[in-house]
């Protein structure tokens, strides 16, 4: 667990998530796209750095109190020392242009590596998706919760996009707005397929 959050930390240059998601899912699969996107969900909305948050709930998940101490750890002392010396070396330079250069240039990436995770969250909930409603075609033989759950992520995840993206509202009130009315209208959406 200190060793896969270490490397992970160590990794992140400009946004440490599209490697937490590529560690956590696509290598090591230690959880599935939907269970990535959910504990990501629960780490945004938690107080604290959001990786910090991750680390903590998948080590507790994996080795309880030693897995989250040892998630957490890892995510932090290793990018904590480099951090520290990249700081101390760019004080010294920070005012040359071709430093300038080069943060414009991993700002950009960043934000690809950043857009490339989102869209493939989104692909993977997709194929859960169908997996779940190809299992329980019978209670759904048209296709209408697979649809109805697919246009409501969209729906909320344009409005997520919009508010902070172009509105520039802050993100804990876009996050106040919108967690409470898609929470219920999942778990309306679920109460209403299992019949309760």
């Amino acid at each position: 667990m200190f060793v896969a959050f270490s490397k992970t930390g160590l990794s992140g240059f400009g946004g440490v998530m599209p490697f937490a998601y590529r560690m956590l899912v696509e290598r090591r699969r230690w959880l599935t796209d939907r269970e990535f996107a959910q504990t990501l969900a629960m780490a945004q909305i938690l107080p604290g750095a959001t990786i910090c948050n991750l680390a903590v709930m998948v080590g507790w998940r994996f080795g309880r109190l030693t897995g989250a101490v040892a998630a957490t750890t890892g995510v932090i002392v290793a990018p904590m020392m480099l951090v520290i010396a990249i700081g101390l070396t760019y004080a010294a330079v920070a005012d040359h242009p071709a430093v300038q250069h080069a943060l414009a240039g991993m700002s950009a990436v960043a934000a690809g590596l950043v857009l490339a995770t989102a869209i493939k969250m989104a692909r993977g909930y997709v194929k859960e998706e169908r997996r779940t409603a190809r299992a329980s075609a019978a209670m759904d033989p048209g296709g209408r919760r697979l649809r109805r759950n697919l246009v409501l992520a969209a729906l909320f995840a344009v409005l997520a996009f919009a508010s902070v993206a172009i509105l520039r509202w802050p993100l804990i009130l876009v996050v106040i707005g919108l967690a409470p009315p898609a929470i219920a209208l999942s778990w309306l959406a679920e109460r209403g397929q299992t019949g309760e």
